[in-house]
């Protein structure tokens, strides 16, 4: 059982427990003892988004490294795609990400990268926690010559627009698109309207002036409804909204309909059969996508994998099973053609490219998918206790799947950073399973229900 990392690093409220500048350096040792293998220089790469307290964090972070030995490569403001690019064009030894995501500026969050630009596994992660918490780490302190040095890497946003900018087609550009893009002022408030500009588009950024407190406050991917405005006033051809690490995106089309990361993976996944470019024709995303990702895959004549909540379990998988394509609903999409990672601007470099190779509106795109109707529904509960154990809960649960049969799906889940149950319920009839979750929901409350 982990002490400190979720399901996406560590994270919690800065300068609170375990978000210290005190466990940011015990994290930054125990991670670079870990990651050194000989006798040579190690270099670690550190990036972050744009919060107040990253400057706090990323200081403790290179201190604890530095102490271990272990040289650090600092980035700055970059996303977290950028950074696990980044490490692995350098040939650096990790990457750590200081970034809560898509959570308030408050909030900071600390996650590694691996030499090759993929998310430590959990087995990596235990091990960081077992030396911080035996103490064996305290022991271990290198003197002289032997400590890490810190540099700056000045140009790491030109090196990732570049890379960014190689994954779209030779042959194409954005000549003539006009693009409302919000960048939540979070980390691709420089990266992501420059790629789009010298591609040829025209850009009408939001969400570009990053102060420190204002990162994914009513703007960005939590919040399409600000580009949905746009798009319309605007007259766009389409809007893009990135969270504050950049890792993922939500779409509007020219309607200022929003267009989900299921819709987004059912259009590549379909448009990569076409091309026979979808390795094993298999998409790879979570329980939480629409059983209507499904359909329309199975239509074009591919098959849906489905792994639990979180972009490192599906990239565990395209890697276990040899697949190129996955990712999930709530906007997170991995391209390993192109990047290690779920990385927002290459996901909507792809999109674009599809439109413009199949020389479609985003919203005709977007009709390969019918979604079912969906309800979801979270309770904020005192334990994590296992809902199977609670009779009257997992009777009910069990009477409802019967009357759902074949036409939707439960599924029933804790949050793996909040004190939260998740309930989401899938059927032809909205009114009726919004009422059936409503009913598991108060159910709970009553049962384990508390703050």
């Amino acid at each position: 059982m982990k002490k400190l990392f979720g399901t996406d690093g560590v994270r919690g409220v800065a300068n609170v427990y375990p978000m210290t500048t005190e466990m940011a350096m015990q994290i930054g040792r125990a991670a670079a003892y870990l990651f050194k293998d000989g006798n040579r220089r190690h270099r670690i790469v550190i990036g972050k988004d744009t919060r107040l307290s990253g400057y706090m964090l990323e200081n403790a972070l290179v201190a604890g490294i530095c102490s271990m030995g272990v040289d650090v490569l600092v980035v700055g403001p970059l996303p977290t795609p950028g950074i696990a690019n980044i490490t692995s064009s350098m040939r650096a030894d990790a990457g750590v990400v200081i970034s809560a995501s898509h959570n308030p500026f408050q909030d900071n969050g600390i996650k590694f990268f691996s030499r090759d630009g993929f998310k430590l596994p959990d087995e990596m992660e235990l091990k960081i926690e077992d030396l911080i918490f035996s103490g064996k780490i305290d022991s271990l302190r290198p003197v002289a010559t032997e400590v890490g040095k810190a540099y700056r890497i000045d140009d790491a946003v030109g090196r990732y627009v570049v890379f960014l900018k190689n994954s779209f087609p030779k042959d194409l550009d954005l000549a003539g698109m006009k693009i409302v893009l919000d960048c939540a002022n979070g980390a691709a408030y420089k990266v992501a309207p420059a790629v789009l500009e010298e591609l040829g588009a025209e850009v009408i950024p939001y969400g570009v002036k990053p102060n420190g407190t204002n990162i994914n406050a009513g703007c960005g991917s939590l919040y399409p409804q600000v580009i949905s405005e746009a798009v319309k006033e605007h007259r766009a051809d389409l809007g893009i909204a990135l969270d504050g690490d950049a890792d993922r995106v939500i779409f509007v089309d020219e309607f200022g309909n929003e267009v989900d990361g299921d819709h987004i993976m059912a259009i590549c996944a379909t448009q990569m059969l076409k091309q026979k470019k979808l390795r094993k024709n298999t998409l790879v995303a979570t329980v939480m996508s629409n059983m209507g990702l499904d359909i329309a895959v199975k239509r074009a004549g591919g098959k849906v994998v489905k792994t639990a909540v979180g972009d490192r379990y599906v990239v565990e998988e395209m890697i276990k099973g040899g697949y190129n394509l996955g990712g999930e609903q709530s906007g997170h999409m991995i391209f390993l053609d192109h990047n290690t990672t779920g990385d927002g601007v290459l996901s909507a470099l792809q999109v674009l490219a599809t439109m413009r190779r199949a020389d479609k509106s985003l919203s005709e795109l977007a009709e390969v998918m019918i979604p079912l109707p969906q309800v979801l529904v979270n309770v904020r509960v005192r334990e994590k206790k296992d809902i199977t154990t609670i009779p009257e809960v997992a009777l009910l649960i069990g009477d409802i799947e019967k009357k759902l049969g074949d036409e939707g799906r439960i599924l029933i889940r804790y949050s793996g950073t909040e004190p939260l149950l998740r309930i989401m319920l899938e059927g032809q009839d909205k009114y009726q399973i919004t009422g059936w979750a409503k009913e598991i929901a108060d159910l709970v409350e009553k049962k384990i229900g508390g703050k």
